[in-house]
């Protein structure tokens, strides 16, 4: 199966498709009374009041669910395949990708950071171009208001903010104009909605809205491990890819290494910032998905020995499929 994707063949649109479904019949098959769906943070309800909690039946919310996670799929492909992040172009970015976002129940609905990972591949693909492009600061500052706009739909996604500092570090000389231009961007949209809360008369509010940065970061945390047993596959290839690329690390292009600390900077601050949100639910962790998967496509794209790593895919993939049912 991997060596299928491993080539640009049109005829793997159709493959990745088929893919997405059958790793929802777990889902599909469960009975579901209900499946909420906040479009919006609360606090941006103020500004756009659509209510679409109950919009879907639980089984069209699931449908949904994944053609938006095949959509974002094939950007998130093109997007890996224009920067040359792997060996050489393929369908594996895309592969990996759907398999992230179908490892556990909670991933497979329509949820905010599900629709704010279409923002997410649109901004690692803004900070890959950041060492190629000539005028920067146009770049970051539409990077700054993506993240305003993200944050309106999921509070957490504010802490993306940070990748920006990271990625001027990796890739550009000091500017202060240009580390300036990020905030400034995501200011201007939370600008507007502060208007809106003064028109309102209800400024008071607005100031509540950032509470949570006031939160400390959990030294507790209460996890049943027996949900995660299926993270042991990710966390094997995760381990052989890390391998791989330090073994190949000096042999990249420098763009190409700075790329992979990137996405790994981002993976660690997409994880960590489910603090910004005291009910924070397991689809958070789809944020990890788009850095995560190119080291996993990493892995599949270099991989020498073809009967080792078909079959650890192919473990991988019956693992998540036997624990969304048990």
């Amino acid at each position: 199966m991997i060596n299928q994707f491993r080539k640009l063949n049109p005829i793997n649109l159709v493959f990745l498709l088929a893919y997405t479904f059958f790793l929802r019949i777990a889902i599909f098959h469960e009975t579901h009374d209900k499946l909420n769906f906040d479009f919006l943070e609360p606090f941006a309800r103020l500004l756009i009041n659509i209510d679409l909690d109950d919009a879907f039946t639980p089984y069209t919310n699931i449908f949904i669910a994944a053609l938006l996670v095949y959509i974002q799929a094939l950007i998130f492909n093109r997007v890996v395949n224009n920067h040359n992040l792997l060996a050489k172009p393929s369908f594996l970015p895309g592969l990996m990708f759907i398999t992230g976002t179908s490892l556990f129940m909670p991933f497979m609905i329509l949820s905010p950071a599900l629709l704010c990972n279409f923002l997410l591949i649109w901004i690692i693909d803004k900070f890959l171009k950041l060492g190629k492009s000539a005028n920067t600061i146009t770049t970051v500052f539409d990077i700054g208001m993506i993240i305003g706009v993200g944050t309106l739909i999921y509070f957490p996604f504010m802490t993306m903010l940070l990748m920006i500092f990271l990625a001027l570090l990796l890739f550009r000389s000091f500017n202060w104009r240009e580390w300036v231009a990020g905030l400034i961007g995501f200011i201007t949209v939370f600008f507007f909605l502060a208007v809106f809360y003064y028109w309102k008369d209800n400024l008071s509010s607005f100031y509540q809205i950032w509470q949570p940065l006031g939160n400390k970061f959990p030294s507790v945390f209460k996890i049943n491990y027996n949900d995660y047993l299926v993270l042991i596959p990710v966390t094997v290839i995760i381990i052989l890819a890390s391998l791989q690329l330090r073994e190949n690390f000096f042999r990249s292009f420098i763009s190409t290494r700075k790329s992979f600390q990137l996405l790994f900077f981002m993976f660690i601050v997409s994880a960590a910032s489910f603090y910004l949100k005291p009910d924070f639910r397991t689809w958070h962790f789809l944020l990890c998905v788009p850095p995560g998967s190119v080291l996993l496509a990493y892995y599949f794209s270099n991989a020498k020995k073809r009967w080792f790593y078909e079959t650890l895919f192919v473990l991988f993939v019956l693992s998540i499929q036997y624990f969304l049912f048990v």
